[in-house]
């Protein structure tokens, strides 16, 4: 595996990326660094992930002494109610979001809490993969929640999520103090996490799984009538999987394997593609009506069930669609991306999410725990209709690229249903068409939401025009993070960060 003059990392906020940086300066390696952002984001990115949350990493080792280690870790939610013991009518409201020109509901509460795996996951792949010290690598996050500038981005996400984020007196304190609600360039300080994390460097996580906190938690949930147990909490595990792997133009992706739903769909798409004349032009209107049939078929396979390694090879081999009507439970909305190369060659790619938060906060910690329980395309047979202890389905797909047995690509995106859409048109930009990453990336974006085809602005009219004639359009005044948030890496070349979602990128030249 190559060496390289320079680590890079990308993520959806200057503060994490400046995380990144730091440990990546200080010797450690790609999986110090992406703990590091993991924790600071949990800070700089309160809107979008939580260590109440949950997620997936994609890690690849550098083949130095041994060769290369390639493990997906799955950290993210489980159904809650083990141990339950008790009937319970569960804290669970929704909430209505104003978008400006739209608004949408979302279901909070103490009872749309499902079992964190964030701070368990960052901790489990420090322990597994780092070399730092614990409290080098916590050390950017606590400086961040002792007191850091709020940008722009993150407070247009506060002021979208106003009555979520302040349901709580903890939420008023952190974010309306003294009546006025956290503005643009205001510092935002959270000394309860500052000191939870500063604990962290010798309890690692005990506390809040099996201890103290776990029992507060479990108190608070019995008093509130949430469905969240101690032995939800004592019980969770973080799983390590082996990543799918898909072939795609005489490369191999590896993305998220199930019970994630993203990857699957990308393999699914990148197999479809592969059968299929490459247009002449980025843009064209053979390219966007290749593209726009490829998402129709892609959803029309995943509602008849081909959404599995096992499904998607019958359905290749034989050209048949299973007789199924199971549908993917999907991913949440708030979802953040980092991707990182370390100059030796390991890189790692983290998607993570707490949904939009479910207004609690551990007591204590200053952490708010996610709504993943009242997330109503994970539940699409009823809310709370699922047994104590599954681990819930995800959009998310960390991915990377490989061109023989070298890494050529570390790439992964937020956006929930549009995560699979997103990758899949960087993807075929830069291997298809051969586009500059940062133009693959800042290129507009489609997406077929099952009804009509939503298209940013940017595309050529004449290509458009020809997209009206087959189904209904709705063309977008700007781009949006709606179309997700691809921040990807190519190892000791380049990073880009999608500015959809507050992209941002570090570099640290050997």
């Amino acid at each position: 595996m190559n060496t390289y003059k320079r680590s890079i990392a990308a993520t959806g906020h200057e503060l994490v990326s400046g995380a990144a940086k730091d440990i990546l300066r200080a010797g450690g390696n790609a999986f110090d660094a992406v703990v590091a952002a993991g924790f600071a984001g949990a800070v700089a990115e309160q809107t979008l992930t939580s260590l109440g949350g949950g997620g997936f990493l994609l890690a690849r080792t550098a083949a130095t002494q041994r060769p290369s280690e390639e493990i997906f870790f799955d950290f993210f939610v489980d159904t809650p109610g083990r141990g339950l013991g008790r009937e319970v009518d569960p804290h669970f409201f929704p909430v209505t979001v104003d978008f400006g020109g739209s608004t949408q509901d979302f279901n909070i509460g103490l009872g749309s809490v499902a079992v964190p795996g964030m701070l368990k996951g960052l901790l489990h792949v420090h322990e597994r993969l780092g070399r730092m010290n614990l409290g080098d690598v916590l050390f950017p996050a606590i400086t961040l929640a002792k007191g850091h500038q709020l940008n722009a981005f993150q407070a247009g996400f506060l002021h979208l999520l106003h009555p979520i984020m302040t349901m709580t007196e903890t939420g008023r304190r952190l974010y309306e103090p003294g009546g006025r609600y956290m503005q643009p360039h205001d510092t935002l300080s959270n000394p309860d996490m500052a000191d939870f994390l500063t604990q962290l460097i010798d309890d690692k996580g005990k506390s809040f799984y099996s201890g103290d906190i776990a029992r507060a938690i479990a108190q608070d949930m019995q008093d509130g009538q949430g469905l969240l147990t101690f032995d939800d909490l004592a019980g969770y595990q973080v799983i390590e999987r082996e990543p799918l792997r898909a072939s795609f133009r005489g490369r191999t992706l590896l993305t998220a394997p199930p019970p994630s739903a993203g990857g699957s769909l990308i393999a699914l798409s990148l197999a479809l593609l592969e059968n299929m004349d490459v247009p002449a032009k980025w843009g064209s209107a053979e390219h966007l009506l290749r593209t726009t049939g490829l998402m129709q078929e892609v959803e029309l396979l995943r509602e008849q069930g081909v959404c599995t390694p096992e499904t998607l090879e019958q359905y290749l081999a034989e050209g048949k669609i299973p007789d199924s009507t199971d549908r993917i439970r999907l991913f949440s909305r708030g979802t953040t991306h980092i991707s990182i190369a370390d100059h030796e060659g390991n890189v790692a790619s983290m998607t993570c999410s707490n949904g939009e938060g479910s207004g609690y906060f551990a007591p204590g910690t200053g952490v708010m725990l996610n709504n993943m329980m009242g997330e109503d395309d994970l539940h699409p047979e009823g809310f709370h209709s699922s047994p104590p202890g599954d681990r819930v389905a995800s959009m998310m797909s960390p991915s990377l690229l490989l061109r023989g047995d070298e890494v050529e690509l570390v790439i992964g995106s937020g956006g929930s249903k549009r995560i699979r859409t997103a990758i899949t048109q960087v993807l075929t930009q830069l291997i298809d068409f051969h586009r500059e990453p940062e133009l693959a990336v800042n290129s507009p974006r489609l997406h077929f939401d099952g009804e009509a085809l939503q298209v940013e602005p940017g595309f050529d009219p004449d290509a458009l025009a020809a997209l009206k004639k087959r189904l209904p359009v709705n063309i977008w005044q700007e781009r949006s993070m709606y179309f997700g948030g691809v921040h990807l890496v190519l190892p000791g070349k380049i990073g880009v960060g999608d500015p959809r979602r507050g992209g941002s990128v570090a570099v640290v030249d050997v």
